[in-house]
């Protein structure tokens, strides 16, 4: 898949371990395959940052796993439990993959567009608060 890339987002991922290398990859395919107006940036000094009028998604890898960063307001169905942590986070929501996990990228990828749909309908602050 072919889509406009960020050289910055190039250089935090080929700075990783092999393994987070290819979830980062996974995930970056994954969101832009989502709309192909998907852009990317660096936000916060050094964070991959995945946008569409608004935020989509955001990476940061940690010693032992992948955090995707998910800006959903936590209004977006997550039916087959991929959240792993944010329950009560207001503004975003985790999936954290570890070494030698699967992405379960049906679920993530509906995710990302129930994600770009709020987005592009004003903003999941908006929808919540019903203007």
């Amino acid at each position: 898949m072919a889509y406009p890339t960020d050289p910055r987002i190039d250089a935090y991922i080929d700075g990783l371990p092999r393994w987070q290398q290819d979830v980062c990859r996974a995930v970056r395919d994954l969101v832009h395959a989502a709309d192909p107006e998907v852009a990317e940036t660096i936000k916060r000094t050094d964070r991959p940052y995945f946008v569409l009028e608004g935020n989509i998604c955001a990476l940061l890898a940690a010693r032992d796993h992948v955090n995707v960063f998910l800006y959903d307001g936590a209004i977006v169905p997550d039916p087959e439990g991929i959240i792993t942590g944010g329950h009560g986070n207001s503004t975003a929501r985790t999936v954290a993959v570890r070494e030698g996990e699967t992405i379960n990228a049906g679920a993530l990828s509906a995710m990302f567009g129930h994600i770009i749909a709020n987005n592009r309908a004003g903003g999941w602050r908006r929808l919540k608060r019903g203007t």
